[in-house]
C-alpha cells in the first residue's frame, strides 16, 4: 500500500504553477478508461489540466490511476471532486479551480491518510495555492451546477457503494468494530477496541483473536490512531485488509461510519448476495 501512495506523491510532483492560465487550451471527452473521474457529472475536461498534464494518453489517464488507491479510502466525500476539478478540470467558459476551502477540507481528512504510511501531504497540493471562496472556484460547500448545466460534482454522501463493496471483494477479511481514545493520567493516548468486533467478511480471522489483532494494530499505528478518532470519543468503523504470514494485520480502508453513510448499511446488506 506504501508503494502506492509513493507514486501518488510522485503524479503531483510538479507544481501547480506550471499552468499558465493564459494558455491555449482545448476540451476533450473523458475517456471511459479514466475511471476515477468517469463519474463525476461532465463529460468533457479542459487540457492541459491544473497540474499541467497536455497528454491524455500519456499523462492524464495513467497519473489519474495514482490517485485511485487514496480516493478508496473514503478519507473525504468530496475527495474525488477535489482531485477531479485539478487533473480533469470541467470544460467550461471560464476556468473553475477548487476554492480554498474545498482544499483545507479534503486535506484536513486525507493528510492524515497519508500521514499513516509516513508521506506528507503534497507540496503541489499547498491549499494557499487556490483562490479564497467566491463564485468563481468550486468550494466545499458550493456544487459545480452553481455554475453550469446542473452538474452533481461536489457530493455530500460517504464512500460509494461500490467503493465499499469493492474494498469487501478485495480484501481477506472485513469487520466493524469501535474504537474508544482515552487519556491517560500521564497525557498519553491509549484505543482500545470497544466492544465486540462483528465481521462482514471473516475470511482468515479467528472470532477469538481478531480483537486482539485489531488492538495491535492500533498500538503499531500510533500516530494513524491518533487522527482517526478523537480523545474521549468512541467512533464505529468499517475495515478492510488482509493478514500477513506472520499473523499481523495490514488496514488498507478504514471507512468512519456516520449515520449519515447509508451506503455502508447498503453495502452490508448486499454482500449477504454478492459475487464478486
Amino acid at each position: 500500500m506504501a508503494a502506492f501512495f509513493t507514486v501518488v506523491l510522485l503524479a503531483v510532483a510538479s507544481p501547480l504553477t506550471a499552468f499558465d492560465i493564459g494558455q491555449s487550451t482545448r476540451c476533450v471527452a473523458i475517456p471511459n478508461q479514466m475511471k476515477v473521474c468517469r463519474d463525476v457529472g461532465y463529460s468533457e475536461m479542459r487540457l492541459p489540466n491544473f497540474l499541467g498534464h497536455s497528454n491524455l494518453e500519456g499523462e492524464v489517464v495513467p497519473r489519474s490511476e495514482d490517485w485511485k488507491p487514496l480516493l478508496q479510502t473514503g478519507c473525504h466525500p468530496q475527495a474525488q471532486a477535489f482531485f477531479c476539478s485539478l487533473i480533469a478540470p470541467v470544460c467550461l467558459d471560464t476556468f473553475i479551480q477548487p476554492c480554498r476551502s474545498l482544499c483545507v477540507a479534503v486535506r484536513d481528512s486525507c493528510a492524515p491518510v497519508l500521514a499513516c504510511q509516513g508521506f506528507p501531504w503534497p507540496e503541489a497540493l499547498d491549499c494557499d495555492r487556490f483562490p479564497a471562496e467566491d463564485d468563481q472556484c468550486i468550494s466545499a460547500h458550493i456544487k459545480i451546477s452553481h455554475f453550469a448545466k446542473e452538474l452533481s460534482f461536489c457530493r455530500e454522501d460517504g464512500p460509494a457503494l461500490k467503493t465499499v463493496v469493492d474494498a469487501f471483494c478485495h480484501h481477506d477479511f472485513a469487520v466493524t468494530a469501535k474504537v474508544h481514545h482515552r487519556r491517560l493520567p500521564m497525557g498519553e493516548p491509549e484505543f482500545e477496541v470497544d466492544g465486540r468486533v462483528e465481521f462482514i467478511r471473516q475470511g482468515p480471522l479467528l472470532p477469538y483473536d481478531t480483537q486482539h489483532l485489531l488492538q495491535q494494530w492500533l498500538l503499531i499505528n500510533l500516530r494513524c490512531a491518533n487522527v482517526l478518532v478523537r480523545p474521549g470519543r468512541s467512533q464505529l468503523f468499517v475495515l478492510t485488509g488482509f493478514v500477513h504470514l506472520d499473523g499481523v494485520l495490514a488496514l488498507t480502508h478504514i471507512f468512519p461510519w456516520h449515520k449519515r453513510d447509508a451506503n455502508i448499511a447498503v453495502a452490508i446488506r448486499k454482500w449477504k448476495h454478492h459475487r464478486c
